[in-house]
């Protein structure tokens, strides 16, 4: 009988012990680092969410009606307190893994703050005693910087956190009032159970992998983790566009699970809140225009000067071919380029003889006072460069910053074609209108040193087609 005798010395069982081994470390290590990533993911995800629902939140509650709470026991009795409270109970009711929807004001005491409307106040199912969140409780925040954030921007823990409540995983948003001031924070919870169970199953899946075979274990882990993080890398994505201010900025995920439905609600966001932009900065534009009416009603002179620009504007912005948008903003800018001279005396506007030095210095402040005029309440930066620039020269002896060539706004550089021919064919006080021919001459003549010569080429032909 010949028995079978393993040689434990020879180079292949060596190599297939070395191979067997790698691919247990490989797989071991692979399964490990995509449930460890999976967790993370998961975890951001979750946070991401709380986030957004409490952001969402407190934008349904009306924060005039939550500041007129009384912060006493008594404030539970109000009608106010009473609307507050009908409204967290219908968001609690239409997301339901939120266990815990309440608000919180700040309070004299450093990292003390105090509820204003709990859903749940007379802690209803929590489990403790003696304790209550009704309006004017104080809550100890020192422990919780995420929460504290909340009075700033959305946040949510970046832990789960352990109180007097119990074990949660929260999210912060702040109330703004109608002047954009934070009046409390609204807080969302997520029990510690929910979190354990998304943790539990990213557990159940990564034994799954492991249990198909160490072959496959990177393969599928790549494609889990990839599932996972590039629609949140979308989202992310996303908020840096809307950070920057584009908040036309739209997210493509497909699918229908709880991070499509993410992407839907952030698209759904950055619409929203650029069509509030767009109406507030419509209002703000006719404002801005009643006020440049002003200005021209001061001065029959030049009475009309502001339209008379943003008509030639609109014409040259078809002529160059510029996008719906560029030719918006060339004409919106065309109506307040004169907006500083609101900071310029009317005597010296209407001065009939030559200004003194220092008269002219003041009139050739009016580019910079428009632009901080506009600069609170104009979020384009382009507009702001425009208004500031329209007096720059090509040749870099204009005003204010003697910029020259390309390195002016090239709608600055058109504006300023435009402004000077309307300028000299206007009567002023001090002297007659130019006649258009005359005016074409001029321009002409400062092609390359006042004018950029192609924009007075383009504007030309425009003024010589008009009968």
């Amino acid at each position: 009988m010949i028995k079978f005798k393993p040689n434990f010395k020879s180079f292949q069982f060596k190599v297939t012990l070395a191979l067997v081994a790698s691919m247990l470390f490989i797989g071991g290590m692979s399964n490990f680092l995509i449930y460890k990533f999976s967790l993370d993911s998961q975890f951001n995800q979750l946070r991401d969410k709380i986030k957004m629902v409490a952001r969402t939140a407190a934008l349904m509650v009306d924060a005039d009606l939550l500041a007129r709470v009384p912060l006493s026991h008594e404030g539970a009795n109000t009608e106010q307190y009473k609307v507050i409270l009908e409204k967290l109970k219908k968001i609690k009711k239409a997301n339901r893994p939120i266990r815990f929807i309440y608000t919180l004001a700040k309070t004299d005491q450093e990292g003390i703050l105090q509820f204003v409307v709990d859903a749940d106040p007379l802690m209803i199912g929590r489990g403790k005693d003696n304790l209550s969140a009704l309006p004017g409780d104080k809550y100890n925040a020192a422990r919780f910087p995420e929460m504290l954030r909340g009075f700033e921007g959305p946040s949510a823990d970046t832990k789960l956190e352990v109180d007097q409540w119990g074990a949660t995983l929260s999210g912060y948003a702040p109330i703004l009032d109608i002047q954009g001031r934070t009046i409390a924070i609204l807080g969302v919870d997520i029990a510690a159970l929910d979190v354990f169970k998304v943790q539990n199953e990213i557990l159940k899946r990564a034994l799954f992998v492991l249990i198909i075979g160490i072959f496959f274990s990177i393969f599928l882990g790549i494609v889990f983790s990839r599932r996972i993080t590039k629609p949140i890398e979308k989202i992310v994505a996303g908020t840096r566009h809307i950070a920057a201010g584009d908040l036309s900025y739209q997210v493509e995920i497909s699918g229908n699970d709880e991070v499509a439905e993410l992407g839907k609600n952030f698209n759904r966001m950055a619409r929203s809140l650029y069509k509030s932009r767009r109406r507030m900065q419509n209002y703000i534009y006719r404002v801005i225009q009643s006020l440049i009416r002003i200005i021209e009603a001061k001065d029959s002179y030049t009475r009309g000067h502001s339209e008379r620009v943003a008509e030639y504007a609109q014409k040259m912005g078809e002529r160059w071919g510029l996008s719906v948008e560029k030719m918006e903003l060339l004409h919106e800018t065309a109506m307040l380029h004169d907006i500083g001279k609101l900071g310029i005396q009317e005597n010296i506007l209407n001065k009939k003889e030559n200004l003194s030095q220092e008269e002219w210095e003041l009139i050739k402040k009016h580019p910079v006072i428009g632009e901080d005029i506009l600069r609170p309440i104009m979020l384009n930066p382009d507009l702001l460069s425009i208004v500031r620039g329209h007096h720059e020269r090509f040749d870099g002896k204009g005003y204010p910053d003697k910029l020259s060539g390309d390195s002016i706004n090239l709608f600055a550089q058109i504006l300023s074609v435009i402004d000077a021919y309307d300028a000299m064919t206007s009567s002023r006080a001090y002297r007659a209108a130019f006649t258009k021919e005359q005016a074409i001459e001029e321009l002409k003549r400062n092609k390359g040193t006042q004018f950029n010569p192609r924009i007075v080429e383009v504007f030309v032909k425009i003024l010589e087609e008009e009968k």
